[in-house]
């Protein structure tokens, strides 16, 4: 059984230089999401989103691995949308007023059915209330611009200011904040931490 990692597929969309800011062309793609705010370092519904995002998306991996098709794949990264109502509080870092929407993409043969099937399986051994919150949305960002930042959140100011460098010399910036968390800040080490950074741009 041949295991399907999208990761690699979609090099171009996964895969940055942190050398240097690259443009890109982001297609539509399915997410299961769950929308929150507060501080992800203390917010429990950040915890809890992921908790439950993950859940899900492992459970229907599993389902179409032991399943009559057989497919194996490699469950893809976190991803985090992130802005404020006012953005001057984003900008300062104040996090109890940052809002964000979490989200895991699905493979185009994860069908509505394993999703809906997963929720419940997931439902019926874990008391998990943020589930009510998650759903399955196609979500479309278009021309944008990213870099990959290597280091520890904290750090990503520098890296920040040269994505929304190279937008501001061409175009403007639109949508909100990305990023993609390719390490398990659980093992690595800050410093080699992997973040895509990635800003929509008109």
């Amino acid at each position: 059984m041949d295991k399907i990692d999208l990761r690699k597929d979609l090099n171009h969309l996964y895969q940055p230089s942190a050398r240097s800011v690259v443009e890109i062309e982001v297609p539509a793609f399915r997410f299961l999401m769950i929308d929150g705010e507060g501080d992800p370092n203390t917010a429990r519904a950040y915890a809890e989103a992921v908790e439950a995002l993950f859940s899900v998306a492992y459970t229907a991996k599993f389902m179409l691995k032991k399943g009559p098709r057989k497919i194996d794949y490699a469950v893809m990264p976190l991803e985090g949308l992130w802005w404020a109502d006012d953005m001057s509080a984003f900008a300062a870092s104040d996090k109890s007023k940052w809002k964000w929407t979490m989200m895991i993409m699905q493979p185009s043969f994860v069908e509505d059915e394993v999703i809906t099937a997963a929720i419940a399986k997931v439902l019926s051994e874990k008391r998990l209330v943020t589930l009510s919150r998650l759903r399955l949305e196609v979500f479309a960002e278009g021309r944008c611009a990213q870099i990959m930042h290597l280091g520890p959140f904290s750090e990503e100011g520098p890296t920040i200011r040269r994505l929304h460098e190279f937008i501001d010399a061409q175009s403007e910036r639109a949508g909100k904040h990305h990023e993609i968390y390719l390490s398990d800040i659980r093992r690595a080490a800050p410093k080699k931490w992997k973040t895509i950074l990635r800003q929509p741009m008109r």
